[in-house]
């Protein structure tokens, strides 16, 4: 379960970065990871001109499941 959260949380890291990156300059090398990026927050008008805050939210809660994964004892 750990390594799970682990790489679940890497991931969401990753793709948040992934997707500020994309947000302010265009990012061929990982446009898989720019999913939340490319077809949630420009897509949906709640993050309208939120969208660098919204990816850099999505990287936090990646370190934060990252280090929940290495305090849990599981």
């Amino acid at each position: 379960m750990r390594q799970i959260l682990r790489f679940v949380g890497v991931v969401t890291t990753l793709v948040g970065l992934s997707g500020a990156v994309d947000h302010l300059w265009v990012q061929p090398v990982m446009g898989v990871l720019n999913v939340l990026n490319r077809f949630v927050f420009e897509r949906v008008e709640f993050f309208a001109g939120w969208e660098l805050a919204a990816n850099l939210a999505v990287a936090a809660l990646g370190g934060v499941v990252v280090a929940a994964a290495r305090r849990s004892g599981t």
